[in-house]
């Protein structure tokens, strides 16, 4: 039997609009849904405590390396105090020592090819220095708005200026080969900081909180969140610091896979183990411990 059913070619303006919104709706749930997906694959940590070693308590950390052997480098600032010294991990002890003019801010510190780079704060210019006794042996100019944090991956450098946005540098003319700004939830992460690339990602501290944001230098993106408030929080209920020392360096040990936090005029560096929280995350922690608003500096202004 034949039917004698036949499909319209054309639809009415009535079913049009229908399919229309249906497929509106449609998309609007996948968009969601992929959303919600990319949030969700976000990771949260705490942290435990392995070893506490000494810190100088005058030093104002705004870089800081693993460079092996037991031996950090790191890069301090205040204008009048900013220097590039090597320190030995277990003791605290200032190896050696390069002094920078008063007039210059110490910044983001990294080692590319067996030489040290610095970048200094509220300029567009660095030092390059040689690690076997800290003395520079040359400069650079980069192409971000101002110097804050640096790191690599042994190809390119990381950078940061204290804006949102994380900065991919060529390593020889220092020009940006991309820029990513970087956002939570719709909401710019302002201040990124001192920098690490730890296991194919960058590792960010957010001035002036105690957060260390995780982010994929590919395409910039979040990958998680470490919150370290109760570092702080231990040593200013003991008096060992105030309020306003931050939290800012980070290390990276790759081959016994160990990493290492301190602070602004902290008197300890501490190795610590990243765990993931595993209990949900309260609706607007993140926002309200870690997203601070943007920082500009007040005019002359001597720290930060």
């Amino acid at each position: 039997m034949r039917s004698s059913f036949t499909l319209s070619p054309t639809l009415s303006p009535s079913m049009a609009a229908s399919l229309l919104l249906s497929l509106i709706l449609l998309l609007s749930v996948l968009s969601s849904n992929s959303c919600w997906a990319l949030e969700h694959r976000i990771s949260y940590a705490n942290f435990s405590i392995v070893n506490v070693f000494p810190h100088d308590p005058q030093a104002f950390t705004q870089g800081l390396l693993y460079y092996g052997n037991d031996t950090l480098f790191e890069s301090t600032g205040l204008y009048g105090q900013s220097s590039v010294r090597k320190v030995a991990l277990l003791t605290g002890k200032v190896q050696n020592i390069h002094k920078m003019d008063d007039s210059l801010f110490g910044e983001g510190l990294t080692l590319f090819t067996k030489r040290l780079y610095q970048l200094t704060w509220l300029r567009k210019d660095g030092f390059i220095y040689d690690p076997k006794n800290s003395n520079q042996i040359g400069r650079f100019n980069h192409d971000m708005n101002d110097g804050w944090g640096l790191a690599t991956d042994g190809k390119v450098f990381f950078g940061s200026d204290g804006s949102s946005t994380l900065y991919q540098l060529h390593p020889r003319t220092f020009k940006a080969l991309s820029k990513h700004v970087i956002y939570y939830k719709g909401h710019q992460v302002y201040n990124l900081n001192e920098l690490e690339y730890i296991n194919g990602e960058v590792w960010a501290n957010v001035l002036p909180t105690d957060c260390i944001v995780r982010i994929s230098p590919n395409d910039g993106r979040i990958l998680g969140w470490i919150l370290l408030q109760n570092l702080k929080k231990e040593l200013v209920d003991a008096g060992e610091i105030n309020e306003n020392d931050i939290l800012n360096g980070i290390a990276w040990d790759g081959k016994q896979k160990r990493i290492f936090v301190t602070g602004k005029l902290w008197p300890k560096l501490y190795e610590i183990k990243v765990s993931p929280i595993t209990t949900p995350i309260d609706e607007g922690t993140i926002e309200k411990l870690c997203l601070p608003e943007p920082y500009y500096p007040p005019q002359g202004a001597q720290t930060h």
